[in-house]
């Protein structure tokens, strides 16, 4: 096995891990790790990267679904708004400054995190009184879409607080259910990357690789917080603010040169 090889398929398996664990994060991963680990140009980076978080995501949607922590039908809407809602997304963002938009990202993303910490509650039972609305999963996973499209980045972050807004899924099933829009705005933006060339096919699958035993340990670990009151809603917080952070280390600098 090569050098890049085992490097692909220890970052697959990073990435892998923590979209088990938390069913975002992948993207935001996964790129800088291909740019910087495995050593692909930027836009390659890209698009492998979108196709390898994708089918990571379907792949541990199916061990979320083995464990009972899936709701189809609400995930199912909000993946199918939320693909129309990137697909716009995306547009818009190609015409803003890529500091600019990291910068803005990483403000939205502290406001998830503060937002999931005050709450705290993330083993809440589900409210009996719910009555689903096509109209409120429907909107929030439109909405959500083009916030994705629009930064480009991930989608997690936003998609599992998106569906607990929405809806009555407890923590463990908005990570599960998340999973769906995760892969689903994962491949739209790969196939449009690999219709240019853009897709580095042996690192993929060997990003894929890792992601599948990276995906069973975090699964693992997820079922492990899901049972102690809110410990799975303060790591997924936690991780959003560090990533937040490191994106704001990363812009600040670009947008006060330029």
């Amino acid at each position: 096995m090569g050098l890049e090889a085992a490097a692909a398929i220890l970052c697959g398996g990073i990435v892998g891990f923590v979209l088990g664990l938390i069913g975002g994060g992948g993207s935001i991963l996964a790129t800088p790790l291909l740019l910087t680990v495995v050593g692909l140009p930027p836009h390659a980076a890209i698009g492998t990267g979108a196709l390898a978080v994708a089918l990571n995501a379907f792949i541990n949607l199916l061990s979320h679904a083995r464990a009972g922590h899936v709701r189809w039908r609400e995930g199912s809407l909000f993946a199918v708004a939320g693909v129309i809602g990137a697909a716009i997304g995306s547009s818009l963002g190609k015409k803003v400054d890529g500091q600019r938009l990291l910068f803005l990202f990483a403000l939205l993303m502290i406001a998830v995190g503060v937002q999931m910490l005050r709450v705290g509650k993330g083993s809440r039972a589900p409210d009996k009184a719910y009555r689903f609305s096509f109209a409120r999963l429907a909107g929030f996973g439109f909405g959500v879409g083009v916030l994705a499209g629009f930064f480009g980045i991930g989608g997690g972050f936003l998609i599992v607080p998106g569906l607990r807004a929405a809806s009555n899924l407890s923590m463990i099933e908005a990570i599960g259910s998340s999973l769906l829009s995760v892969g689903a705005f994962g491949l739209t933006a790969a196939v449009n990357y690999a219709l240019s060339g853009l897709v580095v096919w042996p690192v993929a699958g060997e990003f894929i690789l890792g992601g599948i035993v990276g995906g069973l340990l975090g699964l693992g670990l997820a079922r492990t917080l899901a049972h102690r009151r809110g410990a799975l809603q303060r790591v997924f917080a936690a991780v959003v603010l560090l990533v937040a952070l490191y994106l704001l280390w990363r812009s600040v600098p670009h947008l006060f040169a330029a």
